[in-house]
């Protein structure tokens, strides 16, 4: 118990005590300076630093070698004509020419003409009896013995690269009367359509009925188209005359090319 009380009292003095005790060193003097070591290795580059100003310009240098030719450009604007040029010296005279004897060639020529000729009447044959064909120094027409109304017939004309064939003078239209007479037939459609009288039609180009017409003394007495029938179609007879007929109506026609 006494021991307990001693210890107790000594305890409490050294916590009560205002000196502690460390193990601080105090510094010395400054030493002497040491001995500069050796350089060390390289290091690292650093970034690229921003630019600086720009330098003084430097004298030009020396013409370099002709580079290779481009490739053409884009051919110009045609420009003005010049002037006519002087008049040149004339010629020396050409050595004369070697006699021909041309028997041999007129010859030559002679039985070309006569085979000329021949193919000339066989395709002349081959149009007028085998194809039916008229013609006339401009055109050629062809008589289609189909039964067709009139835009019908219009339309197979264009299918064989024509039109309904179109009398704009008295001669075409008295050969293609004379083509319908001697085939034996009494009308047939042509290029020509009537609006409110004979004088405002027009043909299947849509030219005009101008210079030329070929009505009947009927036709013109009653020279109205009537509003209440489609009969602005044209048909010719065999007489050469023209007649209004109805478009629904179907005959044979004329087509050109």
């Amino acid at each position: 118990m006494l021991a307990l009380c001693v210890f107790a009292a000594v305890f409490n003095y050294i916590s009560t005590s205002t000196e502690v005790c460390t193990n601080a060193l105090l510094p010395g003097a400054k030493g002497d300076q040491g001995a500069i070591g050796e350089v060390g290795e390289e290091g690292k580059l650093g970034k690229n630093g921003p630019p600086g100003l720009s330098g003084v310009l430097g004298e030009m240098g020396l013409v370099g070698e002709v580079g290779h030719t481009g490739k053409m450009g884009p051919i110009g604007e045609r420009g003005i004509k010049g002037d006519p040029g002087y008049i040149g010296l004339a010629g020396f005279k050409g050595k004369p020419g070697t006699t021909c004897d041309c028997s041999r060639y007129r010859k030559v020529v002679g039985q070309l003409d006569v085979n000329v000729g021949k193919l000339r009447n066989a395709v002349k044959f081959l149009k007028n009896v085998i194809l039916g064909l008229k013609e006339t120094e401009e055109r050629y027409y062809l008589l289609v013995k189909e039964s067709k109304r009139f835009g019908e017939a219009s339309m197979n004309c264009k299918l064989r690269g024509g039109t309904l064939a179109m009398p704009k003078t008295s001669e075409t239209n008295q050969l293609m009367a004379e083509y319908v007479s001697q085939a034996g037939l009494m009308r047939v459609y042509i290029g020509v359509q009537a609006q409110s009288n004979d004088t405002d039609g027009v043909f299947a180009d849509s030219s005009p009925l101008q210079g030329f017409t070929a009505w009947s003394q009927e036709e013109e007495l009653n020279s109205p188209v009537s509003p209440h029938t489609n009969s602005s179609c044209v048909e010719l007879l065999r007489s050469g005359t023209w007649s209004h007929v109805e478009c629904e109506a179907a005959m044979f026609f004329i087509s050109q090319q």
